[in-house]
């Protein structure tokens, strides 16, 4: 992995994404993904935290149509072009790419991380992927939640200041 790369440069589809990361590869790859739809401290500490537990890190982030799914209507605020050139532009990051499935358990078989990352959020058993990528002898790891730092917070906290 080549370092300070522009951060359009970080941004693949799944086929580029599994050509350069996939295996066999040199080097410990951490995984983790997510909405990330306002970028803030919480996602900042915990990416770099992910990337701390291996070479390089390669998020998955929800498309619009996975985010609005999920977390209901109105989100995400961030369409996602933006939100990956933003988590492109983080220095601990090394690759994004999208995923539109409700989970990315399809992704994460694909490309069989060595290190799967999700928030204290989640217990170990709940973590989707978690069997195959163990089931390839890689491991998974939980990075505490950083109190008070979500999107959801800073979303309550801008709708009580619009009332």
């Amino acid at each position: 992995m080549e370092k300070n790369r522009r951060p359009g440069d970080k941004v693949h589809s799944r086929a580029s994404l599994l050509e350069e990361f996939g295996r066999p590869r040199k080097g410990r790859l951490v995984f983790t993904n997510g909405c990330f739809d306002i970028l803030h401290r919480g996602h900042v500490e915990y990416l770099h935290q992910a990337r701390a537990l291996g070479d390089v890190l390669v998020v998955g982030v929800n498309t619009d149509e996975s985010v609005e799914r999920l977390k209901g209507k109105g989100r995400p605020v961030v369409p996602q072009d933006d939100r990956l050139r933003v988590l492109a532009g983080l220095e601990s990051v090394d690759a994004v790419t999208l995923f539109g499935e409700d989970t990315p358990r399809e992704l994460i078989s694909d490309l069989l991380p060595d290190v799967l990352v999700k928030g204290g959020d989640y217990r170990l058993e709940d973590v989707v992927g978690r069997e195959e990528v163990e089931g390839a002898g890689g491991e998974v790891r939980l990075i505490p939640f950083i109190a008070g730092r979500s999107t959801t917070d800073l979303l309550e906290k801008l709708r009580g200041q619009s009332e």
